[in-house]
């Protein structure tokens, strides 16, 4: 098998990355806005697929110096490569699920 396939594979395959990155879609977030859209997921969860994420530069994590300091999340130009991917699984799914 293909490592490249592989990887990729490894990183969608795992449980909750496809619905962090079609929350990301839409648009950045805070970490609360994804929390609401996913609330099934614990925030140890959530927090620890958002630094793979990072990691693997599908996403950035922005820090603005305000007070508050704000967060937000949003897709990198390879995050947003991954949108016909997620489209793809949407349609697949509302046809055989």
């Amino acid at each position: 098998m293909c490592p490249k396939y592989e990887a990729a594979a490894d990183i969608l395959g795992k449980k909750w990355t496809g619905r962090i990155i079609r929350v990301l879609l839409g648009g950045p977030k805070r970490f609360k806005e994804i929390k609401e859209q996913i609330p099934e997921m614990s925030d140890k969860m959530l927090t620890d697929r958002m630094k793979e994420l990072e990691s693997q530069n599908i996403i950035n994590r922005n820090v603005y110096p305000e007070m508050p300091v704000r967060i937000e999340y949003d897709l990198t130009d390879k995050g947003r490569e991954l949108q016909p991917v997620i489209e793809s699984i949407q349609k697949w799914g509302e046809e055989w699920m």
